[in-house]
């Protein structure tokens, strides 16, 4: 139950900037918005209904996702783990093409392992990257479907079965999740009891230097107990809109809750852009904690880079 937990914290994300970023080697350094000014959002076609709607119903990011599988491209993968003191302790990095003219293919280009990244019998040292792994370098080629059984059997279920739920998951958020205890309904922030504890902002931006963009940010109000923050497990959303069209380009969501069987902070970022006017995943991040008891603490960041794509499949 705890690992399932563990997959969830695992499994959302979301856009750029960054709330209180955990201090230490952040491999991001690919800056692609710029931020002009706050403004006020006031109008009738153009209010906070519409951002929030958008948000929860939103299909876009799956879908792109889905037609990768479409596309020849070039995927960079950079992780790494941390000690207790936050200093690297082993990293990962591989340079893949994926290969969708004909029959697919995964070719390695560049593959590198360094210090403390394996165990013994070759699983991954980390559950953390071990998700990742499965998660986002197979993400192409597994159809998310929105409406999926927890179960893939309706026996209990696998880890995997799992794993394929809370990938899904990680398209939807601001709605509750079933079959996740402990977590619930601290999701579902959009949710009359729920927003009496976030304030929303709304910014005037630049993505890639010529997109037009709204920030719209959703975060824990400063001025609540400690006590009232701390049973928040969402402390920040942000969700960058392309001004033209209203399609999301980004999602950043920055998580941190406790209690007696786990501890989670993480940060996490997923970012699109148009190839041939289709939206298509461009990069992915992560920082994160997770400790839980009986466990080693698990402490890592990621950087995914895709680029250079070409549309292979037509259907």
């Amino acid at each position: 139950m705890k690992k399932i937990i563990f997959l969830f914290v695992l499994s959302i994300f979301f856009a750029t900037v960054n709330g209180q970023e955990i201090q230490r080697f952040n491999p991001d350094t690919i800056r692609t918005i710029q931020i002009d000014s706050p403004i006020v959002i006031t109008g009738q076609r153009l209010n906070v209904e519409r951002f929030i709607n958008a948000v929860i119903n939103d299909t876009s990011f799956y879908m792109a996702f889905r037609n990768m599988k479409k596309y020849t491209f070039i995927a960079e993968n950079r992780v790494f783990t941390y000690d207790k003191k936050n200093k690297v302790e082993g990293k990962i990095y591989r340079k893949i093409k994926h290969n969708n003219h004909g029959p697919y293919k995964m070719e390695y280009l560049i593959k590198e392992d360094n210090g403390k990244v394996y165990k013994k019998n070759g699983k991954f040292q980390l559950y953390t990257v071990e998700m990742f792994d499965y998660i986002f370098m197979n993400a192409y080629n597994t159809d998310f479907v929105p409406n999926a059984p927890m179960h893939s059997d309706g026996k209990g279920g696998t880890n995997e079965s799992y794993k394929d739920k809370l990938k899904t998951l990680i398209f939807n958020p601001g709605k509750p999740i079933k079959g996740l205890p402990f977590i619930g309904n601290k999701t579902a922030i959009f949710t009359a009891n729920m927003r009496q504890y976030y304030d929303y902002s709304f910014y005037s931006g630049t993505y890639l230097d010529s997109i037009p963009v709204y920030r719209f940010k959703v975060a824990v109000k400063p001025d609540l107990s400690s006590w009232t923050k701390d049973g928040l497990m969402i402390k920040e959303l942000v969700t960058i809109f392309d001004k033209r069209n209203f399609e999301i380009l980004g999602r950043y969501v920055d998580m941190k809750y406790s209690n007696l069987l786990f501890d989670f902070d993480v940060q996490m970022n997923i970012e699109m852009s148009y190839f041939n006017e289709v939206k298509l995943p461009t990069k992915i991040t992560y920082q994160g904690n997770w400790d839980y008891p009986f466990k080693k603490e698990e402490r890592a960041s990621f950087l995914v880079v895709h680029k250079d794509y070409k549309l292979e499949k037509v259907n």
